[in-house]
């Protein structure tokens, strides 16, 4: 009696994880935020570190865009002018004792602006930083594109103050429609996350926990046979 109470009671915990997951909302796919993007070659790279640690050298291209974007690195939305030192920087000699900083600054498209705010110009603003040569990325932008602001992780926010408010805050995709077209692309990690796509930590543990549970079930049941 006791083992039949224990198998009834694995099976009615596996049936509420299945019930759990399958209520479920599905995870956002996307992000608003303003990535950061290295000039090489007159193309654009994803930064593999935030402008806040990353010191670029004499000559270098820096890229700015704000927009939302399924996913950090090559994915993301990259800034809608060249990666072009010469065109930004040509005009400005050098000086002893400073480095320049070639800096272009997309601030998107309408369409990703938060609710009640729009970019502050369509094409992006370029300009070229002449800062001391141990300044970083944030230091270069700064003195182009006050006032900044940043979150505690020092996740950029706002360049030129826009936009007021938020911080790499994620976006609910709409639903699929119904329709003979292809379908939309699996969600993929959030920005911080350093790309990436697949289910979550969270999704494979709990898909553990319920084979683990009905295992269990499978493996008392033929005990108490015997």
């Amino acid at each position: 009696m006791a083992g039949t109470r224990g198998l009834v009671g694995l099976l009615a915990a596996l049936g509420l994880l299945l019930t759990l997951f399958a209520a479920s909302p599905a995870l956002a796919a996307s992000y608003r935020y303003w990535s950061f993007w290295q000039g090489s070659g007159g193309n654009w790279g994803y930064a593999t570190e935030g402008p806040s640690t990353a010191r670029p050298a004499d000559g270098t291209t820096l890229g700015f865009r704000f927009s939302v974007s399924k996913d950090a690195g090559a994915e993301a939305a990259k800034p809608r002018a060249g990666a072009d030192f010469e065109a930004v920087c040509g005009a400005t000699g050098a000086v002893e004792g400073k480095k320049r900083v070639a800096l272009v600054i997309d601030f998107g498209v309408p369409a990703d602006a938060p609710a009640g705010e729009a970019p502050p110009q369509d094409a992006p603003r370029t300009a070229c930083a002449q800062v001391a040569p141990d300044a970083t990325a944030a230091e270069a932008l700064a003195a182009v594109a006050k006032p900044l602001r940043y979150n505690g992780a020092a996740l950029l926010c706002a360049v030129s103050g826009y936009p007021k408010s938020g911080c790499g805050e994620p976006i609910a995709d709409p639903e699929p429609k119904a329709s003979g077209s292809a379908s939309a692309p699996a969600p993929a990690a959030a920005p911080s996350s350093g790309g990436g796509s697949g289910p979550s930590a969270g999704l494979v543990a709990g898909v553990a926990a319920v084979a683990a549970l009905g295992a269990a079930a499978v493996w008392q049941s033929r005990r108490r046979r015997r």
